[in-house]
């Protein structure tokens, strides 16, 4: 009779000595959740905030147009003396299609510009896109090997850079501008890029 209750002992241990490595698991990640901000990676700081833009030079989308005039691409020089908000898009990104009225409604506000970085896309595709959707940008850099995005610190698409006048990177959204970061978020941001000098 001994003899069971000791084997029975011994497999509770045992099976006690399995389930450990499982949950210890699943604390490390509920813990690495919920330092997260409960998985919003919008929240994720950019090691590029406060710092200039990096070097850009981005050539223009070819046969891409607004009011008659070829859209120029991206430089270095396009950022100076303006509030720029860059915006990292594709073609084939379904949130990227869903920020475009946003975009187009941020552009309206002449004391801002919009740019565009076409992320490894093909340029029928970009410029398709643009036609059906609708063209927020002044200025159009086209990122077709994806190189330059890096140096921005672009995980995906969207992405959204807001650009001081003195050229350094003042905000950062990761994810697609939405109705409600438009108002709580990235306006207030821009408002106070507007009243730097």
């Amino acid at each position: 009779m001994s003899t069971t209750s000791d084997e029975s002992t011994g497999t509770k241990r045992r099976n006690i000595l399995l389930l450990l490595p499982l949950l210890a698991f699943l604390a490390l990640a509920a813990l690495f959740f919920f330092r997260l901000g409960a998985g919003d990676i919008s929240r994720i700081p950019s090691a590029l905030i406060g710092q200039p833009v990096p070097k850009t030079d981005l050539p223009p989308l070819a046969g891409l147009e607004r009011d008659g005039k070829a859209l120029p691409g991206l430089s270095n020089a396009t950022f100076t003396g303006a509030v720029t908000l860059v915006n990292v898009w594709a073609s084939w990104c379904v949130p990227c299609a869903d920020e475009v009225p946003f975009l187009e409604k941020l552009a309206k506000d002449k004391r801002i510009q919009i740019v565009g970085i076409n992320y490894k896309d093909a340029p029928d595709n970009a410029r398709r896109f643009l036609s059906r959707y609708g063209n927020p940008f002044v200025a159009n850099g086209t990122d077709i090997n994806g190189r330059g995005s890096i140096d921005w610190g672009v995980y995906g698409v969207p992405e959204n850079f807001l650009i001081g006048r003195d050229g350094r990177i003042a905000y950062k959204l990761v994810g697609p501008v939405t109705a409600e970061n438009l108002v709580k978020v990235l306006q207030p941001e821009i408002e106070k890029a507007l009243a730097k000098n």
